[in-house]
């Protein structure tokens, strides 16, 4: 079952309770963060943390724990899961009304523990009818308003994939339900600006930054949702998934997966992450 962190201390996973007013409950009010275990500790935890905090003043709740506070929580899970493939990070906005306004309580830290999701060395994925809100509140936040991406990974899982891939309002290529997508565009890499309304994921961000120790250039540019028909190779960053290669888009399989402009791509992240687990 893993190990449990609930505000302040351990707790039994199989006796732990919060109430049913915890607004993240209630009307998913809060923010959280995933990270892989790597060789007994959360990887790229410092890029993590500021995410979250960037999270949590976009969403106007503050967390009264320091940076050291969560990483301790962290280390609490994984110390106390030998068998912890991810930790989860979740802050919520703490207990409040049942309705849109919040209590007047503090925020609740979760800190959780979970096996690897035993991905594959490739993803197929497909397309959906439904968009990002690039304009919205919640544009770039990791929140755990997550009914979206469900309904949407639910729709991929009917056709044997395991992503999802959204367009933005103006019909540009925005994300996945949990992962950020490169492309072929005119034989270069493209992936969507964050003015596109995607997460900034940290895989992302760390695959933009050792790109060029490949020998590679991915441009960051606004691209039409339909690349996804002629792209001749692509991949999807996460957190959990690292850099992994797409198979299929709906019915369409790829020649090469992964291609020749992917891999050294995923050649160059594995390597980092192999030399350092807080890069």
């Amino acid at each position: 079952m893993g190990a449990l962190w609930i505000d302040d201390r351990l707790v039994d996973p199989e006796s732990a309770t919060i109430g049913v007013r915890d607004h993240g409950l209630t009307v998913g009010d809060g923010c959280f963060e995933t990270m892989k275990v790597m060789r007994g500790q959360p990887f790229a935890l410092t890029r993590h943390l500021g995410r979250l905090r960037r999270s949590l003043v976009a969403l106007g709740f503050a967390l009264d724990r320091t940076d050291d506070d969560l990483r301790e929580a962290c280390a609490a899970v994984v110390a106390a899961d030998p068998e912890a493939g991810i930790v989860r990070l979740t802050v919520t906005a703490g207990d409040g009304p049942f309705g849109s306004g919040r209590g007047a309580g503090p925020p609740r830290l979760i800190v959780a523990s979970a096996p690897h999701r035993g991905w594959g060395d490739t993803a197929d994925v497909v397309t959906v009818p439904w968009t990002r809100n690039e304009r919205g509140a919640l544009a770039g936040v990791k929140s755990t308003s997550y009914a979206e991406n469900v309904i949407a990974l639910a729709r991929a899982s009917e056709q044997a994939a395991s992503e999802a891939l959204f367009a933005n309002s103006v019909g540009a290529l925005c994300e996945g339900t949990g992962t950020n997508v490169v492309v072929e565009l005119d034989g270069r890499l493209v992936t969507p600006p964050l003015s596109s309304g995607c997460l900034a994921g940290v895989t992302r961000e760390l695959v933009l930054e050792i790109a060029g120790s490949a020998g590679a250039v991915i441009d960051e540019v606004d691209v039409a949702y339909d690349v996804l028909t002629s792209t001749t190779e692509a991949f999807l960053t996460s957190s959990t998934r690292d850099v992994m290669p797409i198979a299929r888009i709906d019915e369409r399989t790829l020649d090469a997966a992964p291609g020749p402009l992917t891999t050294p791509v995923a050649a160059a992240y594995a390597k980092l992450v192999a030399d350092d687990l807080d890069p």
